[in-house]
């Protein structure tokens, strides 16, 4: 599921209503904290949304959020995140209530008109701090095979979180808490030889960088990307750049050294926005 909304600010707290009402809810079933999220602040599938401002505010806000700074996703499994903060409410929100529940969210772009919105899949678990006050702990699920992230949502997310009341679809949503970054899962190949190889002679080091493409569940090659090439003596722990090349139209690397002595050769890539660091494992040739 992909959220797509357009929010609206009311007083420093967020007031919200959808035009979906989630099936579970129709036929008068339990409610789903993540379906009820998601009618409250969007709504399923890939088409924009908007939302009015006709439901009271609950009078919740959050502060003191913190998340990840990176969150790696790949192509099929699924990945969470945690997140705490501190909710501070009145007298009508009613902490572990069955009929109050709130939860961290992340979105993509702006909060009044976010290209994407992700949440956890449960309510986050609150502990009372003082009467007005609760420090809670939620996760963001995420599920890239499920067609919930476009490419193009790899990069900053904004943070926030929002309350709800079940039997009124009354809400309350707090956002720019805090930032993190949803990136394309990368890997990174090496090979190097000949193996053994005379002393003197050139090493050869071929590998491959990519990088998890949202839309087809696959990887493929990170074209045009500067990679280090490095190397390890044997017998010791420390990594040193010989080189750096740059990975092809395909992703594919390619560089070369002269042998020295016995060690491990790997290709390291620093990372992007979008994209995690990652370095390969070491491939060990003996020099003679």
């Amino acid at each position: 599921m992909r959220i797509r909304a357009t929010v609206a600010a009311v007083s420093g707290a967020l007031a919200l209503s959808a035009f979906v009402v989630p099936a579970a809810q129709a036929d008068n079933a339990a409610p789903s904290y993540k379906a009820e999220a998601s009618k409250v602040l969007g709504t399923s599938g890939k088409t924009a949304f908007s939302a009015t401002t006709d439901t009271a505010d609950l009078g919740v806000t959050f502060s003191n959020l913190k998340i990840a700074s990176a969150v790696k996703v790949g192509t099929t499994n699924h990945v969470s995140t945690t997140v705490t903060y501190t909710l501070t409410h009145g007298a009508d929100y009613v902490l572990n209530s069955d009929d109050y529940d709130n939860g961290p969210l992340i979105y993509k772009g702006s909060a009044d008109a976010p290209d994407n919105m992700l949440f956890g899949d449960d309510a986050a678990t609150c502990t009372a701090t003082s009467t007005t006050t609760a420090s809670c702990k939620g996760l963001i699920d995420i599920y890239p095979a499920d067609g919930e992230l476009l490419n193009s949502d790899s990069g900053t997310w904004s943070a926030g979180a929002v309350a709800l009341q079940y039997s009124t679809d009354d809400s309350s949503a707090t956002f720019g808490l805090g930032s993190t970054k949803v990136q394309r899962y990368s890997k990174l190949t090496v090979n190097a030889g000949p193996e053994p190889v005379t002393k003197g002679r050139t090493i050869t080091s071929t590998g491959k960088l990519s990088r998890a493409n949202w839309e087809d569940n696959l990887y493929h090659g990170y074209t045009n990307q500067p990679v280090k090439l490095q190397f390890r003596k044997a017998g010791t722990s420390t990594y040193t750049t010989v080189k750096t090349v740059t990975s092809d139209s395909t992703g594919n690397v390619k560089a070369t050294a002269t042998a020295a002595s016995d060690g491990y050769w790997r290709f390291s890539f620093a990372g992007t926005t979008t994209t995690p660091a990652v370095n390969a494992t070491g491939d060990y040739v003996d020099v003679r």
